[in-house]
């Protein structure tokens, strides 16, 4: 049993660690995967367009850190599994996954089509509960597992022509409390990160149009300015690691303090 004070340093250490990270060709993935490569993991990017999660991985071996990339669409269940297989063959295990691909529609709820519905809930709940089971049940065998799944502040926050964004990032939430209920006991936490307004490739061309609606937005963060990728990397360092060994089913906002009213 730990004694108070046993906490270390080395135990955010993740070397001979294998980490998934869906969406890490960009933005809150890469910022992630780089963490994690820099803490001593293997880190595995798994995205659609196989030419940037490769430029991607590629951009880490530089850095003398351990990537490669694997095509995946995380809609399609064969997708992920032939993820999993080749990661199991290439690497033996998986010890972490952050389920980071994500799809955002900007409309006003009166013109989402069934369309929009159909990509956003497949790409950003459909795909992240089958890859936490397809992954998971690698991590069951293994007896041990971090799932780190990436919800948003508009889960408990609303703003305009989001809706369904919204919506499915609110089932993130409730999406890993159920799997940190069921998977406490075969030794995986399942945790989630919600981001707050963070700047990236995926809306910088959206505010750079709107710059008067990222204002606003600002206005309403306690710590005064909008968050950049790197903001998310030590929660997800943290709730990857043997540092949270004991915390589970937890949604963790890193927001600049959006959420406190």
């Amino acid at each position: 049993m730990r004694k108070a004070g046993d906490v270390k340093m080395n135990m955010f250490d993740l070397s001979n660690k294998v980490a998934i990270v869906t969406g890490g060709n960009r933005g809150i993935g890469l910022a992630i995967a780089r963490g994690f490569a820099g803490a001593g993991a293997t880190v595995v990017i798994a995205n659609r367009r196989a030419a940037e999660g490769e430029k991607a991985a590629e951009a880490l071996r530089r850095e003398g850190l351990n990537a490669v990339a694997i095509p995946t669409d995380v809609t399609k269940m064969d997708s992920v599994q032939s993820l999993v297989s080749k990661v199991v063959h290439d690497f033996g295990k998986i010890d972490i996954l952050v389920n980071n691909a994500g799809l955002m529609v900007r409309k006003p709820v009166e013109e989402i089509t069934e369309e929009d519905w159909d990509s956003v809930i497949n790409t950003n709940l459909k795909g992240m509960f089958f890859c936490c089971q397809l992954i998971g049940r690698e991590m069951i065998r293994n007896k041990r597992g971090r799932i780190i799944n990436i919800s948003s502040v508009r889960s408990r926050k609303i703003a305009s022509n989001r809706s369904v964004y919204a919506i499915s990032k609110a089932g993130v939430s409730n999406l890993t409390r159920v799997f940190a209920y069921e998977w406490g006991k075969h030794n995986i936490t399942v945790n989630a990160i919600a981001p707050g307004t963070i700047i990236t490739e995926f809306n910088q061309k959206h505010f750079e149009e709107h710059p008067d609606e990222l204002a606003e937005i600002v206005k309403a963060i306690p710590r005064g300015r909008a968050g950049a990728p790197q903001d998310c990397v030590s929660a997800a360092l943290f709730l990857a690691s043997d540092a949270s060994d004991f915390v589970t089913g937890h949604v963790l906002f890193a927001d600049g303090g959006t959420t406190i009213c």
